[in-house]
């Protein structure tokens, strides 16, 4: 894994700033269970990372503060049995999980006030739904 890893367009990780760790996996296996380190944590430095600008840092740092521990990003994958499926997995999450962070914010929303031909309908509306009830009633003595 010499190659960068592509985040967005203008962010590429350097391999070397990924720190991998293998452990076994939990649950049921078979004759290797007890042997292959199959269960992968990738973990990522956001705070510390010159591949990002002090802007996309602290949007990260901001989006997903509840994930971070001490600005390290750690992403677990085990849901396979193999340790370079699980390898995988857990890098397409750590780049889902960073352009997710990364994505610019939603356009404010700009106020509008309904029209003076909804308004006028949706008052005929309450009045034919008000008569109708009215209708139902039980007549006055």
């Amino acid at each position: 894994m010499s190659d960068p890893v592509r985040v967005t367009s203008t962010v590429q990780l350097d391999p070397a700033e990924l720190r991998w760790r293998f452990s076994r996996a939990s649950g049921p296996g078979g004759q290797g269970v007890n042997t292959t380190d199959s269960r992968v944590e990738l973990s990522f430095d956001v705070a510390r990372s010159p591949a990002l600008s002090d802007v996309q840092r602290s949007r990260v740092l901001d989006r997903l503060g509840g994930r971070l521990n001490a600005g390290v990003l750690t992403v677990v994958a085990a849901e396979h049995r193999s340790q370079l499926q699980n390898r995988r997995a857990a890098l397409e999450r750590l780049v889902e999980q960073l352009q997710e962070a990364l994505a610019p914010p939603p356009r404010p929303r700009r106020p509008t006030r309904p029209s003076r031909g909804a308004v006028r309908r949706r008052t005929e509306a309450k009045q034919r739904r008000s008569s109708t009830k009215q209708l139902r009633r039980r007549p006055d003595r």
